[in-house]
C-alpha cells in the first residue's frame, strides 16, 4: 500500500502515479519525492525548560513503494539498534529508494540519555502501548510513536538487545500466527535464528499488529554496548529486507545465504544455588541434555554445583554476571533436533559477517 492510505485525512494528498508522486507529511512537515529530512516530533519539556522531541528521519523515494519504519532504543539502554540504523542511513543506495523509510534510532529519548531501560517514572515503554495522549509520560510517548510513525507504515523492524548484564545471539522473533509474508521477511533478514514467540501485551509489536502493521523484532548483543557482529547482522538484515521489498535497487537472491534456523521453544537454565558462576559455554554453542554448562561455587572454593543443560539445542542468550543467586537465569537454550548443525550454521554466518567486504572500509559505505 502507499503512504497515502496510512496518512490521516486532511493532508490534501492526491493519487500517486509513477509520473507524479505527492509529498509525505509528518509532524506538519511536507517532504517531497526524492528528498530526505529529519522531523522533530515534540514530546515534552524537561524541568529545566529544555524541550524533548522524537526525531524521525524520513526518506521519501521518487518512486512509489512500501512505507517501512525502523525503530531502536524503545528500551533506552538497548542501544545496539541506534548504531544499526545509523549505518543503514549511510547506505548510498537509499538515494534510489522506492517507497518511504521512517527511521527512528532513539524512541525512548529519556531512557537513552539516562542509560536506563525505563522512562523517568520507571515505566517500561514496551509495556505501555497503544498508549494515550492524556496518560503517563510513557503512555503519551507510546501514543505519539504509534500514531505518527507506525500507523503510517505497512511494515516495521524493531531493534532490541538483551537486558543489562545479558547477551543475545542475533535473532529475529515473530508471533505464532504471523502471516506467510512476515515469515518470508524473517527469512530474508537472515539472522542466525528465527524464534516463534508470543506477543507481549502492551508491546510495540502487539500494538502494531492490532493496527495492521506487521513487525519483525530483532534481538542481538547486550545493553549499553555496540557489539560489532550483532550490528553487522542487523545492517545486513535490514538491507536484505529492503531489497526483498524492492525498495532498494538490485535483485534479491534467496541463494546468497542459508535460511535461518527456526525454533519455537526456548528455556532458561537457572542457578541451582547462589554463588560465583563459571560458565563453560556461551551463545552460539550446541548442547545436549545433561551437558555440564558451568559451575556455581562458593567464594572459598569449598563446594561447587554443576549447571546442567535441560535439553538439546543451541545457546541463544546468557548472563554476563558471575555473581548469581539461586534461580537466576544463566543460559537460554533454543531447543532443536540437530544442535551441532545449528552451531555450524551460526559459525558460518559469523565468518561471513567478519569477512564481508561491505563493512571493510569504516562502516562499509
Amino acid at each position: 500500500m502507499s503512504s497515502d492510505s496510512r496518512t490521516p485525512s486532511g493532508t490534501g494528498k492526491g493519487k500517486r502515479t509513477r509520473e507524479s508522486r505527492s509529498f509525505f507529511e509528518i509532524g506538519g512537515v511536507s517532504i517531497s519525492a526524492g528528498a530526505r529530512q529529519t522531523v522533530e516530533l515534540p514530546v515534552s519539556v524537561l524541568a529545566n525548560h529544555i524541550p524533548v522531541s522524537l526525531p524521525v528521519h524520513v526518506i521519501h523515494g521518487r518512486k512509489p513503494g512500501p512505507v517501512v519504519f525502523l525503530s531502536a532504543a524503545v528500551h533506552g539502554d538497548e542501544i545496539v539498534g541506534v548504531d544499526i540504523i545509523r549505518r543503514v542511513l549511510q547506505n548510498a543506495a537509499l538515494n534510489k529508494l522506492s517507497g518511504t523509510l521512517l527511521a527512528v534510532p532513539i524512541v525512548n529519548v529519556f531512557g537513552f540519555l539516562n542509560q536506563s531501560r525505563y522512562l523517568p517514572d520507571r515505566r517500561d515503554l514496551n509495556r505501555s502501548f497503544p498508549g494515550s495522549e492524556r496518560g503517563s509520560l510513557a503512555a503519551q510517548l507510546a501514543d505519539l510513536f504509534l500514531n505518527e510513525v507506525v500507523r503510517r507504515c505497512e511494515f516495521g523492524i524493531d531493534l532490541h538487545s538483551a537486558a543489562q548484564h545479558r547477551m543475545n545471539l542475533p535473532q529475529v522473533r515473530i508471533s505464532p500466527d504471523s502471516s506467510a509474508r512476515l515469515k518470508e521477511l524473517a527469512r530474508a533478514f537472515g539472522a542466525p535464528i528465527t524464534l516463534t514467540s508470543s506477543v507481549r501485551e502492551g508491546s510495540l509489536r502487539a500494538a502494531a499488529k492490532a493496527a495492521g502493521v506487521e513487525t519483525l523484532l530483532y534481538e542481538a548483543g547486550e545493553a549499553l554496548r555496540f557489539d560489532e557482529l550483532p550490528v553487522r547482522a542487523g545492517v545486513r538484515g535490514i538491507n536484505s529486507v529492503l531489497h526483498y521489498l524492492r525498495m532498494l535497487p538490485g535483485r534479491y537472491s534467496s541463494e546468497r545465504r542459508a535460511a535461518p534456523l527456526e525454533a519455537s521453544e526456548t528455556r532458561w537454565v537457572r542457578a541451582p544455588r547462589g554463588g560465583l558462576l563459571r560458565a563453560f559455554k556461551t551463545i552460539g554453542e550446541a548442547v545436549e541434555k545433561g551437558d555440564r554448562l558451568g559451575i556455581v561455587a562458593d567464594p572459598f572454593g569449598d563446594s561447587e554445583v554443576d549447571v546442567l543443560a535441560t535439553g538439546k539445542g543451541l545457546i541463544i542468550g546468557r548472563t554476563n554476571l558471575p555473581l548469581v543467586n539461586r534461580g537466576d537465569a544463566l543460559l537460554n537454550i533454543a531447543y532443536m533436533h540437530d544442535p551441532d548443525c545449528a552451531e555450524e550454521h551460526v559459525v558460518d554466518i559469523q565468518d561471513s559477517l567478519e569477512s564481508d567486504p561491505y563493512f571493510d572500509d569504516g562502516d562499509g559505505y
